[in-house]
């Protein structure tokens, strides 16, 4: 199902994906990103890490590209649920060198964008259920 893509979706899905490819960018270049504290070499949570974000980040851009909303709105929820995992987990751990800084990052950058857009897709798929139904009447 192709859906209509405005501008500000497409923004919220680079928010999104970015993340995709800069994080495990960060994990081999920086091992204590992952491995905390005193790690000096690449372990296989890096490896782990690059494999599950680059695997999403790509099904995004094919979802966006293909223009396909349901698609789009299971990988924006899949990547919320993480975040809403992520963020804990970071400040748990004590892996977070500004709480306050991670915090807004969380809020502003992925989970504020992240419920705007699946409100949008949500819509949009709901409407598209709508015509197809008084179609077929």
């Amino acid at each position: 199902m192709k859906i209509q893509v405005p501008w500000w979706l497409t923004l919220i899905i680079i928010l999104e994906t970015l993340p995709m490819f800069l994080g495990p960018v960060a994990a081999f270049y920086l091992p204590g990103f992952l491995g905390g504290p005193g790690a000096e070499e690449i372990n296989q949570a890096a490896y782990i890490y690059a494999a599950r974000n680059f695997a999403v980040g790509f099904a995004f851009i094919i979802a966006f590209a293909l223009k396909n909303g349901p698609m789009l709105f299971i990988l924006i929820f899949i990547r919320l649920f993480t975040d809403l995992i992520d963020l804990p987990t970071l400040l748990h751990f004590d892996l977070a060198t500004n709480t306050t800084r991670v915090i807004g990052i969380f809020v502003f950058l992925y989970y504020i964008p992240a419920l705007f857009a699946l409100r949008y897709l949500w819509t949009q798929m709901r409407q598209h259920d709508g015509n197809q139904n008084a179609a077929s009447a």
